[in-house]
């Protein structure tokens, strides 16, 4: 028997619409194939574009389904398919580095069909926990983490791979867990930092770091030690003072190195945030940068060129390193290879800006 071509009047079809509209519920499918007289299963092979339904119905299916604003219900379908094309990401915060890595894996990610789901711990490895907790329940295809600074311990990333579940570790990553890895080599920002520093004729540098347990700050002062010794300056612990990635911490660390014994001549600030702090607080005590004391940022926040004098800061690429991120992951969700290895090291580079520049 020929497939019947079903056919549908513009007032039923409005009908449909305000019914709906009044309910406060979107179309269905149902809701479609009472209004063209055919069965549900026709109605959704129709959408599918499967083989078995004539060329006419199909057209009048999505003619309808675009009318009445028919949306699928991705629930439904994520869980036929097991696959919400959605991505979990954690991180510290949303400060401008990390949000630059994020615009570069949503764009990476809307380009292959995902959306991402941002979850903040505010540095706190208990709201770490909670939001991958959260996530798994969302029913997230996987994972992109970058680990807050109280994060010691890391049961709930080993929960994720016991669930074969793809995940990437970016910025702040891990070094003995198993899974992609996309980092800069902070190592070499503290070397060309300090070096800097030194070819400019410093000599007592003093190093305004994170939180100790912190790797991407501990890696920063390694390079900076290892300068130090290359040019046989003794490198001098105090000079290391540890604080919160906060401007006001950073203010008050900088007034302590300024009125002490040891005072320093300049300040390697491992980030733009303490850098701005210290800024502050060598104002405050009426020095001139660069003539007085210099001072170098990490980041290169568009903020460090607008302040006077401009801070010389270090780029880590933020944007490419979450575009390098996201095409890690999409890797790894269509493809059987092991990536489990894989890691993408970027390399820093420092511009020279008013504050730290003597023209030397």
């Amino acid at each position: 028997m020929p497939e019947r071509v079903p056919v549908i009047s513009a007032t039923l079809s409005k009908s449909i619409h305000n019914l709906a509209r009044i309910m406060e519920r979107q179309t269905t499918i149902k809701d479609i194939a009472q209004a063209l007289r055919i069965s549900t299963s026709t109605v959704s092979r129709a959408l599918r574009d499967a083989p078995d339904v004539g060329e006419e119905t199909r057209k009048a299916v999505k003619a309808l389904a675009e009318e009445l604003d028919y949306q699928p219900n991705k629930l439904a379908l994520s869980l036929l398919n097991k696959q919400t094309n959605t991505i979990g990401i954690i991180i510290p915060n949303l400060d401008y580095v990390l949000a630059t890595m994020v615009r570069g894996i949503d764009e990476v990610a809307l380009e292959a069909g995902y959306t991402v789901m941002v979850c903040q711990s505010d540095e706190s490895f208990g709201r770490e926990m909670v939001n991958t907790k959260r996530l798994l329940d969302s029913l997230v295809d996987g994972f992109i983490i970058s680990v807050s600074s109280e994060t010691r311990v890391f049961e709930h990333i080993k929960k994720i791979q016991s669930k074969k579940i793809p995940l990437v570790l970016f910025d702040r990553v891990i070094d003995n867990v198993n899974v992609p890895k996309v980092k800069l080599d902070n190592v070499e920002g503290g070397r060309i930092a300090t070096q800097h520093l030194l070819d400019q004729g410093y000599k007592k540098i003093a190093v305004i770091a994170g939180p100790e347990n912190m790797n991407v700050s501990n890696e920063r002062i390694e390079g900076h030690y290892e300068v130090l010794k290359q040019n046989k300056i003794k490198p001098d612990k105090n000079a290391i003072i540890h604080c919160e990635f906060n401007q006001d911490y950073a203010y008050i660390a900088t007034k302590e190195l300024l009125t002490g014994k040891n005072r320093p001549d300049a300040i390697f600030a491992i980030s733009d945030r303490l850098a701005i702090g210290a800024m502050i607080a060598i104002k405050e005590f009426g020095l001139k940068m660069p003539k007085d004391i210099g001072l170098v940022g990490f980041n290169n926040e568009p903020i460090t060129k607008l302040l006077t004098p401009a801070i010389s800061s270090v780029e880590m690429h933020a944007f490419e390193m979450g575009k390098a991120t996201a095409k890690i992951f999409i890797e790894m969700m269509h493809s059987d290879a092991d990536l489990s290895e894989k890691e993408i090291v970027f390399k820093p580079k420092l511009f020279i800006r008013e504050s730290s520049n003597r023209g030397l």
